[in-house]
């Protein structure tokens, strides 16, 4: 069977423009990068992913490829046009990857960096027909990273491996393992960014790499989540009659286990402000504890009774 075209492989027609050809390699990365997709061909659909949208995306390329495509005379076996391996540019960009080996117990999630763009200007930026004269820094590139919110309460540090493009003696393009330790600041907000320095893209003749800044987000959870930056808000359960006497319960937050005065007559759906609880910036953010009511259930006749009698009181009181 003929090898696919890299029209085919990345699912665009072929009079695809420049956006429309960007939007189905982002599409195609993330659900094949190796790092998040189950598919059990996931890296080799990435490397012929990244191939395809080597050359479509450049204007050169693409119209010698489009040329050799209408003029199919001399074509290698297989259908490529561009021979063994579909690539006639040498061992350039193929892969992208930005991986993250996680340990356990760590305030990082899985999944906590996208990836998608980062290095992908190294396709454009290091082909062989550049021949800069003098030293030049490398690229700076910006990748996201997410963090559990304990993380910024408390701070951390962990490593992450890189598996980056480089240039090799030739000048071309090979993988490169790198092994980075991030220090994740206490107080640290969502937007926020951590510079690497010297991870960016490497330069040309000497000159010094570019930086990498990874953008700090926070895993937002069903019950915990983080507005305006560093604001804090918690669902925390209270019992009936705690909601209905109030008084001081003790709640576990990521700041810790604090004491609240919890109002008589509290209300699902109401909320606490614990000022300066939440991340702990420069300028703390709040702590925001939303009361859900959570009603035991009836386990015995002994708590239908003591319901029942409840009810009869309440109805009582409403005649």
């Amino acid at each position: 069977m003929a090898e696919k075209n890299y029209y085919e492989i990345l699912g665009v027609a072929k009079d695809a423009d420049e956006a429309e050809i960007k939007k189905a390699y982002r599409k195609l990365v993330r659900k094949y990068h190796p790092d998040v997709s189950k598919e059990p061909d996931a890296a080799e659909r990435t490397v012929e992913i990244n191939r395809a949208y080597e050359t479509l995306s450049d204007k050169e390329k693409r119209a010698e490829y489009d040329e050799i495509l209408a003029n199919p005379y001399g074509r290698s076996a297989g259908g490529n046009p561009f021979g063994q391996g579909g690539n006639p540019f040498g061992n350039g960009f193929n892969g992208g990857d930005f991986r993250y080996e996680r340990h356990e117990g760590e305030p990082f999630g899985a999944g906590d960096f996208n990836f998608e763009d980062l290095f992908s200007s190294f396709r454009q930026s290091h082909t062989r027909s550049e021949q800069p004269r003098g030293p030049i820094k490398g690229e700076d590139q910006h990748a996201e990273l997410s963090i559990d919110i304990y993380a910024a309460y408390v701070g951390a540090e962990r490593s992450m491996t890189l598996n980056v493009p480089t240039l090799d003696e030739y000048g071309r393009a090979v993988y490169q393992n790198k092994t980075l330790n991030v220090k994740i600041p206490k107080g640290i907000a969502e937007g926020q960014q951590i510079r690497l320095a010297g991870q960016g893209l490497p330069g040309y003749n000497g000159g010094e790499n570019g930086d990498l800044y990874l953008k700090i987000k926070f895993h937002d959870q069903p019950d915990l989540y983080v507005k305006n930056r560093k604001d804090v808000y918690q669902t925390i359960d209270v019992k009936p009659w705690e909601a209905v006497l109030g008084g001081k319960i003790i709640v576990p937050t990521a700041s810790g286990r604090l004491q609240v005065n919890l109002p008589a007559n509290s209300q699902s759906g109401k909320s606490i402000r614990l000022k300066g609880k939440g991340i702990p910036a420069k300028e703390a953010g709040d702590l925001y504890l939303n009361i859900r009511i959570n009603v035991p259930p009836v386990e015995s006749e002994a708590d239908r009774a003591a319901w029942e009698k409840l009810a009869e009181h309440l109805a009582a009181k409403q005649a």
